[in-house]
């Protein structure tokens, strides 16, 4: 395998080592990082560190530590003897790596309490040290060296996880399903390994159907675990069955909720947790908001070479969990309890209300939807407003329209020429200096495979079960043009998620929440402010309770302004639970 440092290495039956264990099929080839990165050796000070957090105990062979879909499974590092992680599916056992002393176990489910995605069976007698979930996040925040070892190799981990498909999900349907797409997104942006099968590739997919008993018909299909058979399930479903919030308890009085895992959300995790609040953090669909659709964001500070919106979302996460926050995925706020204190948060298919000290509100904004009669048929079926790898693969070798003249539509018109025929720019106003950022302007010009459409705007769409038809208008001339096109890119305007709040606090004209200096003495008077202070810079009508990034009204549309805002509401909340 490799060589190893004298005072981790014991010995062993050389006819044992670098072999699969009996029953075990093939091995897993590790393609994106070296053995060496993803399973680092620890030095004997680290061992005895770790040590102080745990238990020792002896290890038989054969003996398994966890399986696939096991629950706040404890963390280990082997001291003595060799331990097998292998992924177990219907028919066969594949090794991923065997252990030897000085290696550990754990990958990012470690930080989330979710279910592990392999098994781990000792190959020889030995001994190994076990480390309880919550005593191992307390290290990792304490001990800043084994922090960093630990926490490297946990992401590597993951990243491996992903690119060689290895997890507990089989997808199966096609990419012309808005159902498939929806779940495809859903399961790459909130970093879950899954295996995909095409129903219009794969020769065969019948022989899979055929075994777990479901129809063409019933697509897209997800197989949950091995056993579990999903037909156009809800994201919501898709959570439930794999655990994600297992591991949350719903009836615990939090210091802080959090409503949205965009950058501002996540910011606000990150700085709360670390500064030693109970945080929970509600997310509706998976974290990074609309930046985390992004392709690249090359202007944000610290990231020279640019970062895409997927990886800094992931980043962010795995960073608040580290502090201790928890996320919830796949729930959405439907109500804010605001007549009582501690407030309480309502959820989509909740079983309880959250209890909550304070409550920071970032649920972001949403592209504004065309008046087009046929919008609601085509979305996800050609119609998208978000421009990441998964759609850049439907629309190979296409020619594609983006509308709207934002950073966000720069992005996506950029990242889309690199696979489609021709990107068609559309908007409304006669060019894209006073919304667009100048460096991505240039691009575009420079582009030969964008052209720029200004003062145009579509108005019709047409087709069957896709969409197959473009129409769109010149507002100058009023000549209206008909393309065969099946994919636009709806990237224009903002709507604020603030439906959900019912009156709870005091909204702007087009719906944002006021916050701070932008509530005049009239408004609080008519919320019934109970307080002698006005309300802190970030805090709305309602004590106690912030807004945040796009959903605050006067909010700048940046990255950077969502995390510093972030920030910010958490040195207010600290306030808010001393007075």
């Amino acid at each position: 395998m490799r060589n190893r440092d004298s005072h981790t290495h014991t010995e062993s039956d050389p006819d044992t080592v670098g072999r699969p264990p009996t029953g075990v099929t093939g091995t897993v080839p590790f393609g994106h990082a070296s053995r060496d990165k993803i399973f680092p050796t620890l030095r004997a000070g680290h061992v005895a560190r770790i040590a102080a957090h745990g238990r020792t105990r002896q290890a038989e062979e054969g003996e398994v530590l966890f399986e696939p879909g096991d629950a706040g499974v404890a963390f280990y590092v082997v001291t003595r003897g060799m331990l097998d992680l292998t992924t177990v599916d219907r028919s066969s056992e594949r090794l991923v790596t065997t252990l030897h002393p000085g290696e550990f176990t754990g990958e990012t489910n470690l930080l989330s309490g979710r279910p592990v995605l392999v098994r781990g069976r000792l190959r020889t007698g030995g001994e190994v040290i076990e480390v309880e979930r919550t005593a191992l996040l307390g290290l990792v925040q304490t001990d800043p060296q084994l922090g960093e070892i630990l926490m490297r190799a946990f992401l590597l981990r993951r990243v491996e996880l992903i690119a060689q498909k290895i997890g507990d999900v089989v997808l199966v349907g096609s990419l012309h399903s808005a159902g498939t797409l929806r779940i495809q997104e859903f399961l790459t942006r909130n970093g879950h390994p899954h295996s995909y099968v095409d129903l219009d590739r794969d020769p065969h997919v019948q022989e899979l159907l055929d075994s777990f008993r479901v129809r063409i018909e019933d697509v897209p299909i997800v197989i949950c675990r091995g056993s579990v058979v999903l037909k156009n399930p809800s994201n919501q479903d898709i959570a439930d069955c794999l655990g994600f919030n297992a591991a949350i308890d719903q009836t615990q009085l939090r210091d802080v909720v959090i409503i949205g895992a965009g950058p501002a959300g996540l910011a606000a995790a990150v700085y709360a947790a670390s500064e030693g609040l109970d945080v929970l953090v509600i997310e509706a669909n998976a974290p990074g908001g609309q930046a985390g659709t992004s392709s690249m964001i090359e202007n944000y500070l610290g990231f020279p070479m640019g970062i895409s919106g997927k990886l800094l979302a992931s980043r962010a996460h795995d960073q608040a969990q580290k502090f201790g926050a928890q996320i919830m995925i796949a729930r959405g706020a439907q109500r804010l309890a605001c007549d009582r204190k501690p407030y309480a948060l309502e959820i989509t298919n909740g079983t309880s209300r959250i209890p909550a000290r304070t409550v920071i509100i970032a649920t972001g904004a949403e592209y504004r939807r065309l008046p087009l009669a046929n919008l609601a048929r085509f979305e996800g079926s050609g119609v998208y407003y978000g421009a990441t790898f998964i759609e850049a693969q439907v629309c190979r070798g296409e020619p594609v329209i983006v509308v709207g003249g934002g950073n966000s539509a720069g992005q996506a018109a950029i990242y889309l020429a690199q696979t489609a025929r021709r990107v068609h720019v559309i908007i409304r106003s006669e060019g894209l200096s006073s919304s667009m950022s100048r460096y991505l302007i240039r691009r575009i010009e420079e582009n030969p495979r964008i052209s720029l459409h200004t003062h145009t705007e579509i108005v019709g769409l047409e087709g069957q079960e896709h969409l197959e038809q473009v129409e769109w208008r010149d507002k100058q001339t009023g000549v209206v043009e008909r393309g065969d096109i099946r994919h636009v890119f709806l990237m224009t305007g903002a709507v604020p998620s603030t439906g959900w709040l019912q009156g709870c606090v005091i909204l702007d004209e087009k719906r944002f929440i006021k916050t701070g200096p932008g509530l005049s003495r009239e408004e609080l008077l008519a919320a019934n402010w109970p307080l002698a202070r006005s309300p802190f810079l970030l805090e709305t009508s309602l004590p106690g309770v912030f807004a945040i990034g796009d959903v605050r009204g006067g909010n700048i549309k940046r990255v950077a302004s969502a995390v510093g805002e972030g920030s910010i509401a958490v040195a207010f909340v600290h306030q808010v639970l001393h007075e």
